[in-house]
């Protein structure tokens, strides 16, 4: 493998990191990218069904909160665009003749579930907020994955980059505004709550992890 080409390398180009990077507070580990290399049909895979569960979420949401227009409107802007990107990686893994294959939940994903509040409005914010970090992360590995990846999927990694920095501010858009209630959220409970997921989030991703997944952590 050669020398790691660090993510902050290629802010001059991907202006959307910075923002994506300032949220995240710790990159991606240059172990997980050294797995991820030599992993592709289980990266593509699990990236598939990333997108997929990204659109079934979108979708669940808007009839868990019908009755917010611009709520709504936001959401099924988020699932059309999850099932194209869905789309998009099954016709990568169809030109490199990769078999669907079954992968596990990740772990990432069952944790930061696990944290929802079970009151509202509170699990909206919570909802909101944490798809702004699996957003977010997903930007960020697209972009530690590009120097290593094969031209095709460097360039199409790119074009989901941006489109997952934008995802990222739409979901921190809706949980401060909060439009299920018309109100703001409190600024410094608000604060204090994506500080506290961020925190667990950073944990899932940096700590020792037994299996491999788009959002897993550190391979052992």
């Amino acid at each position: 493998m050669n020398q790691p080409l660090h993510i902050s390398n290629l802010v001059g180009d991907l202006p959307e990191l910075i923002a994506v990077m300032d949220f995240l507070k710790v990159p991606t580990p240059q172990a997980w990218v050294a797995k991820a290399i030599g992993q592709t049909h289980v990266l593509l895979q699990d990236h598939a069904n990333c997108e997929k569960k990204a659109a079934s979420t979108a979708m669940n949401l808007m009839f868990k909160y019908n009755d917010n227009r611009q709520l709504q409107a936001k959401l099924a802007q988020l699932v059309r665009e999850e099932m194209l990107h869905y789309e998009q990686v099954l016709a990568h893994m169809q030109a490199r003749n990769l078999p669907w294959i079954n992968v596990s939940a990740s772990r990432y994903a069952q944790q930061l579930r696990a944290q929802v509040r079970t009151y509202e409005p509170a699990a909206f914010v919570d909802i909101m907020i944490i798809g702004a970090l699996v957003e977010a992360r997903s930007c960020e590995r697209f972009a530690a994955l590009i120097p290593y990846a094969d031209p095709e999927l460097a360039k199409f990694y790119k074009y989901l980059l941006k489109s997952e920095a934008r995802h990222f501010s739409d979901y921190l858009a809706l949980a401060i505004s909060h439009p299920m209630g018309g109100n703001q959220v409190e600024p410094a409970a608000f604060t204090a709550r994506v500080a506290l997921l961020t925190s667990i989030e950073n944990e899932l991703i940096t700590s020792p992890d037994p299996q491999f997944h788009f959002h897993s952590g550190v391979p052992v």
